[in-house]
């Protein structure tokens, strides 16, 4: 993975994916005590960054390779980010999806014209599931994270921030990013490291799911020990990618662990300030800017995704709003 990758990712989106906003709030600043940037990608196509690494992916493929589909598991972001990159570019999508996904998730994945095979997560093995699939249909697994072409897609977003941080001013900050497996959070800390070296990375995690922390703090990937028991659910992950890692470890500081009520709060403030949707696992790195701040120095935070269910909006804006 280098640099050189992420460009020709960029090359490859252009006119497809959204150029998303970096936005700003002071109301937001007050509270963090500090200059907030909110690089909005729940305003991407289908509503997160997945459709990045996704086009990407499924650019990169030989037309026969592409014709003959595409497979993906996933609780929701990168089943639509996969259905409609697939869709675009004439490939069949089938998507594995737990059962207990977000419905939002589920009806989008299918609007956007995949099939969608649905599995308990506690009882079924969704690699079994797909593998079956795969060699019976000759598809192609786009993985979520752990896939070149998926991480340089995502790293495009770090190459726009690079690029709207410099036009607002801003040359040095802490970047914040919600992470599962680290796809997100890789590209971007790549990207940065060659376009804006004095940004640092953060990696931002639930409450009980901060595998990567764990991580990044003893050298080597760790495992969670639940896959299940957070709202977060975008980036519930089981650890690190083989892949993504070794990124991590090389680009990143210190990862931040934010609690499912400190995520519902975030929620509510991107909504009231900056008139924004965030999901649960979108707004925790929000979450730390707004909670686990530390310094005057500018932060600039990734809001992954805003495919939430009405009722879990509506609950944090119950609770907080």
């Amino acid at each position: 993975m280098n640099i050189d990758l992420i460009e020709a990712a960029a090359k490859q989106i252009k006119g497809h994916a959204v150029r998303t906003p970096l936005l700003n709030a002071p109301l937001l600043d007050e509270t963090a005590g500090r200059r907030i940037f909110v690089k909005s990608e729940c305003l991407q196509k289908t509503g997160s960054f997945k459709y990045r690494g996704a086009r990407s992916a499924i650019s990169a493929m030989d037309a026969g390779t592409r014709a003959q589909g595409v497979i993906a598991f996933s609780s929701g972001n990168h089943a639509q980010g996969v259905a409609l990159a697939a869709s675009e570019q004439g490939a069949p999508a089938v998507i594995v999806m737990p059962r207990d996904a977000p419905k939002l998730k589920i009806d989008n994945t299918q609007a956007y014209g995949a099939e969608v095979v649905l599995y308990d997560r506690a009882t079924e093995d969704r690699d079994a599931i797909g593998q079956e699939l795969a060699e019976a249909r000759g598809l192609t697994l786009i993985k979520p994270y752990d896939e070149p072409q998926v991480i340089a897609g995502q790293g495009t977003v770090g190459l726009e921030i690079a690029a709207q941080a410099e036009d607002q001013g801003v040359d040095a900050a802490e970047v914040l990013v919600c992470c599962g497996g680290g796809g997100l959070t890789s590209g971007i800390a790549l990207a940065l490291a060659a376009k804006a070296p004095a940004m640092q990375v953060r990696p931002v995690e639930p409450e009980g799911f901060d595998d990567v922390t764990r991580s990044l703090r003893v050298g080597a990937r760790q495992t969670n020990n639940a896959m299940s028991g957070s709202i977060c659910d975008a980036i519930l992950t089981p650890s690190p990618g083989k892949l993504t890692f070794p990124i991590l470890q090389e680009h990143c500081g210190p990862g931040v662990v934010v609690t499912d009520e400190e995520a519902q709060r975030a929620m509510v403030a991107a909504f009231l300030r900056l008139k924004v949707v965030l999901e649960p696992g979108g707004a925790v790195a929000l979450a730390a800017a707004l909670f686990h701040g530390q310094g005057d120095e500018d932060v600039i935070v990734v809001a992954s995704g805003g495919n939430v269910d009405a009722p879990v909006f509506q609950a944090a804006l119950d609770r907080f709003g």
